[in-house]
């Protein structure tokens, strides 16, 4: 849906609070308020927070406080208050009970060694780094044993007694706004996913999906790193009869030997003593003109505005 025919834009920025933000974590903050601010000629949309805090091992305290102060140094300010998945529990179970009483979701007793094996029984050895597929083990029943998690049907296709992983009839295709056409055969790539985890969390593909739909998100600006899980998400959004957002996928920040930055990998924090420094490396990542460092930061979000509007017709 473009902006003609649109009437509202309400974008997010939905950062883990595992630790501070880097300089990753700005590029995908900077470019969802500017997709915002830059909606309908400059008038703009709405911009949201939303702190994804449930995997709660991970979650370091304080770290979300400390992400909303990073985010007013650099100007960048929700038109709401923030909002924390660990209060919102509730909706994802309602969502899961749907899927349930649909048939789209069933239980799986499966652990990762249990997925391993299956796919080493039939010659299918794990490429390196790379996930394996879910092979349908529980699709059919648990056979005696005991639920661990629950899990997506991806297709209700049949499959022949001689093919071991399920096939979809069609893959899924869908337009984002900076890597263009995507595709992706869901049931082949990434096989019926996880839901509700083994350790009792909920799955990020489920929470995101009810999230933005809860909160009227139109458009979802994030990082390259999570285009993958877009497909997932629409079919959710699909099965669920939510509507499906406008995406966009940012490039990555990588570091001295091109692994992507992450808090995982050991990323530095911001290093906010200058914002406007800072903010201009994240607009170069983003094709933007950097800034003197004379300019104040309302004059160069005004400049930045004005190119994402032009650079980035969807945001027009």
């Amino acid at each position: 849906m473009t902006a003609a025919v649109r009437q509202r834009y309400r974008g997010r920025f939905a950062p883990s609070p595992t630790g501070p933000l880097h300089a990753g974590s700005l590029v995908a903050a900077l470019a969802s308020w500017l997709d915002a601010r830059a909606w309908n000629a400059g008038r703009g949309g709405q911009w949201l927070v939303r702190m994804e805090d449930l995997d709660a091992p991970r979650c370091v305290p304080g770290a979300d406080q400390f992400i909303l102060q990073q985010l007013a140094r650099c100007g960048l300010l929700p038109d709401a208050p923030p909002q924390w998945q660990s209060a919102r529990s509730a909706l994802y179970q309602r969502a899961l009970d749907r899927l349930i009483a649909q048939g789209l979701a069933y239980p799986c007793a499966c652990s990762r060694k249990d997925i391993e094996a299956a796919h080493a029984a039939q010659g299918q050895p794990r490429a390196r780094h790379a996930a394996l597929p879910y092979p349908g083990t529980c699709r059919r029943g648990l056979q005696g044993r005991s639920a661990r998690s629950w899990r997506f049907a991806t297709t209700q296709c049949s499959q022949a007694a001689d093919a071991p992983w399920p096939r979809a009839d069609t893959a899924l295709c869908w337009h984002d706004r900076w890597l263009g056409a995507q595709w992706q055969d869901v049931a082949r790539v990434v096989g019926d996913f996880v839901l509700h985890r083994a350790d009792g969390l909920w799955a990020y593909q489920l929470a995101v999906v009810v999230d933005d739909a809860d909160q009227g998100i139109t458009d979802v600006v994030r990082g390259a790193d999570l285009a993958d899980s877009t497909a997932r998400q629409i079919l959710l959004q699909q099965a669920l009869g939510l509507p499906t957002p406008s995406y966009l996928h940012t490039p990555l920040v990588r570091g001295a030997h091109g692994e992507k930055l992450s808090k995982q990998s050991g990323a530095p924090a911001l290093d906010l003593r200058h914002p406007l420094q800072a903010l201009s490396q994240a607009a170069q990542v983003l094709g933007l003109p950097p800034q003197p460092q004379e300019t104040d930061l309302s004059g160069a979000f005004a400049q930045w505005v004005a190119a994402w509007r032009q650079n980035c017709a969807g945001a027009a």
